[in-house]
């Protein structure tokens, strides 16, 4: 049995060789996006501390990754997001459903003491599947 191609989808970000990980993989009708803190274009946090303000960016990221694969956001079927903080964290929900359009796609958070990236306060991997 032949393995589905693999294709790693970085929406034309330049991507360094030395990363043992991709943005997002494609494989078959599936993406696969890496987990995601609020950067913006030059890898700076987003409004350190603030919640709602990265989950925006990191959704925002999404979209032009999967826009790249061929689809949007609304194909997300998955999402994990990591957390420092509880707090404000049900205004991420707003967020969800601005980027979801109605789509509802299974979900899991998990509280955690710390994420690499300092100043991010929330970390969200996904999966999409797309049309065929």
């Amino acid at each position: 049995m032949t393995q589905p191609a693999r294709e790693a989808i970085t929406a034309g970000t330049a991507w360094p060789a030395r990363y043992t990980y991709v943005p997002a993989l494609r494989v078959g009708t599936l993406v696969f996006i890496s987990g995601t803190t609020g950067t913006d274009d030059d890898n700076r946090i987003v409004a350190p501390g603030d919640i709602v303000a990265q989950t925006r960016q990191i959704f925002r990221k999404f979209e032009r990754l999967l826009n790249a694969a061929g689809g949007s956001c609304a194909d997300i079927v998955q999402t994990v997001d990591y957390i420092t903080t509880t707090e404000n964290y049900k205004a991420t929900a707003a967020v969800r459903r601005e980027f979801f359009k109605g789509a509802q796609p299974t979900a899991t958070g998990v509280l955690v003491a710390g994420l690499l990236r300092e100043g991010a306060v929330i970390e969200i991997s996904a999966v999409a599947a797309l049309a065929g």
